[in-house]
């Protein structure tokens, strides 16, 4: 009896889709913050909930979007994502700030990254939906 051959241990994870410069945002914050946010996004592909850094919805951006935060002495991390979409993980803005209020050019970016990924998944299941009719369905 082997455990790697029982599927049930087999844990389905989400992608991540790092919308702009998000991916490139976070390789600048400190080391300790990234790798907080890493195991937060990991608990998030794989259906739970982080509780290493704080998370918190965005209602003012869209429905399902929320933001985890971080600090260090120096200053405040977010990154801000839309909950899985069918197998992913949308990350729409990652970002350092020195105030505790959030810039509204950080909410009107991730607002439209949001907009931009709408989009893209109504246009991608029109696609798919003509494609089916093309085949006698």
């Amino acid at each position: 009896m082997t455990a790697m051959s029982d599927s049930s241990w087999v844990v389905p994870t989400a992608r991540i889709s790092w919308e702009g410069d998000s991916l490139e945002a976070l390789r600048r914050f400190p080391k300790g913050i990234r790798e907080e946010f890493g195991a937060a996004l990991r608990k998030l592909q794989t259906g739970e909930m982080p509780e290493n850094v704080a998370t918190r919805p965005m209602k003012s951006i869209g429905k399902s979007v929320f933001e985890l935060k971080d600090h260090d002495e120096r200053a405040w991390y977010r990154v801000i994502y839309l909950s899985k979409v069918e197998d992913t993980i949308y990350v729409l803005h990652s970002f350092e700030k020195d105030s505790r209020k959030t810039d509204q050019r950080d909410l009107n970016l991730a607002a439209g990254r949001l907009k931009k990924i709408q989009e893209r998944i109504r246009d991608s299941k029109r696609e798919a939906k003509k494609r089916g009719k093309g085949n006698g369905e």
